[in-house]
């Protein structure tokens, strides 16, 4: 792991993944399905389950202020998204992480709003964004192939929610783990 700069936050933007819908307990039962693949590696934790809009890096404190007054601007109506099909990123051929997208154009609009409105303090935009939830990061896995196929066929019950906040997030690099811990919380005005 590097060195941390203390003088710096290492912070993120997203969306907590809420459950009055039973959206995480089928996450859950989609990670009981990954782990019947034997791999190296760990699922997300229940609590650690978030949508990244974006992620910041680490930036100095003056930065931080100045990101959470543009946020504090954004004006947007909470909307209904979905949990969608699953799949996995790769490095050189190995799987490295096993992700289930999330679906629904409110997530982009909002993102790109995120990244229009933080363009003017000199935040680098999202080359690409792609909404997903990280259900496991993968070490090592013998059969590669098998894996990313049990991956690709999992089956998702296509669960909707409604984003009605999104939050400004410190992540603190551990060795069990990362911690995360919100900053600030910017709520959605409701749907007219």
């Amino acid at each position: 792991m590097g060195q941390i700069n203390k003088d710096k936050t290492r912070a993120f933007i997203a969306v907590d993944f809420f459950d009055e819908d039973g959206g995480l307990k089928e996450i859950l039962r989609l990670q009981e399905e990954i782990g019947k693949i034997k791999f190296k590696g760990k699922l997300t934790e229940p609590e650690n389950i978030h949508l990244t809009l974006k992620f910041l890096g680490e930036i100095e404190e003056s930065k931080l202020k100045d990101i959470k007054e543009k946020l504090r601007e954004i004006k947007f109506d909470e909307f209904e998204t979905h949990i969608d099909e699953t799949g996995v990123f790769s490095f050189k051929g190995s799987p490295r992480i096993a992700w289930i997208k999330i679906g629904g154009r409110g997530i982009f609009e909002l993102q790109k709003k995120i990244d229009d409105l933080l363009g003017g303090i000199n935040v680098q935009k999202e080359d690409r964004f792609m909404g997903h939830l990280t259900l496991a990061r993968i070490k090592y896995v013998a059969d590669k192939s098998k894996f990313i196929e049990h991956i690709n066929n999992l089956g998702v019950k296509k669960i909707r929610f409604k984003v009605k906040e999104f939050k400004l997030m410190k992540s603190e690099l551990r060795p069990l783990g990362p911690v995360y811990s919100e900053i600030e919380k910017y709520l959605l005005d409701k749907s007219s």
